[in-house]
């Protein structure tokens, strides 16, 4: 997909995590139009802020991305705001304790709740505005906890490995439509300098359908992948 000079209609959902923040600096810097969802109205505000200062026009919403009946509205909200929706990033979700996971069947739950069930549905929302609009990127944010389960954060692990086929087979169903499913995983030793840079270059530059921040994780989570289940299990993968 080739990179427009125009500013870009850009949706960030979870805009306050530290990746969606290097994200839309990138966008703002361009002069992007940005539409910023989040929880914690506080905290979008002072992140509002910094990209007005860079070059954006931010429009914030605070919602609960967890409440997922309240999706559609938002998405048309945001196209409303917007008049459409060139990029959008579902970069919310929760990085629970595994000890406490496992010893709280509810806190499993609410982690696979917040980061596949919520996250799918969004997805699917903006998908079927942009699938209208035969033209988009979506971007969900994965992770490379997804890729294997490993013994110390198999409960986060699972919630992304969920998301990561979801957003394949969503990619799948849109082939041909004008729409681009990119999945985004990050590894544990990412910068958000990295990530602005790799993650606006995966979604906008080369088209990639998977992006690793930063890419070295594609060849390390090979390795990890073609590993033999009992010598998997007898290193110390974090």
């Amino acid at each position: 997909m080739a990179v427009s000079s125009e500013p870009r209609r850009v949706v960030i959902f979870g805009a306050t995590s530290g990746i969606a923040q290097a994200v839309a600096r990138e966008y703002a810097r361009r002069g992007a139009r940005l539409v910023l969802v989040a929880r914690a109205p506080e905290r979008l505000a002072a992140v509002a802020a910094d990209l007005e200062v860079r070059g954006g026009t931010v429009v914030r919403r605070v919602a609960d991305l967890t409440e997922v009946r309240g999706h559609r509205t938002l998405v048309d909200e945001s196209i409303a705001a917007l008049g459409g929706i060139d990029v959008a990033l579902i970069a919310h979700g929760v990085l629970s304790d595994q000890a406490a996971a496992v010893a709280d069947p509810l806190l499993s739950r609410a982690t696979w709740e917040a980061n596949f069930v919520s996250a799918a549905s969004l997805a699917e929302r903006v998908a079927e505005r942009m699938a209208e609009a035969k033209h988009g990127v979506l971007g969900l944010l994965s992770s490379v906890a997804g890729e294997r389960g490993r013994a110390d954060n198999y409960v986060y692990g699972a919630s992304k490995a969920a998301l990561t086929a979801y957003a394949s087979g969503l990619g799948h169903r849109l082939r041909g439509t004008g729409v681009k499913v990119v999945t985004v995983k990050p590894g544990p030793v990412d910068t958000p300098m990295t990530a602005r840079r790799t993650i606006r270059s995966g979604l906008l530059e080369r088209g990639e359908r998977v992006v690793y921040v930063p890419r070295k994780w594609r060849w390390i989570m090979a390795v990890i992948r073609s590993l033999p289940l009992r010598l998997f299990e007898r290193l110390k993968v974090r």
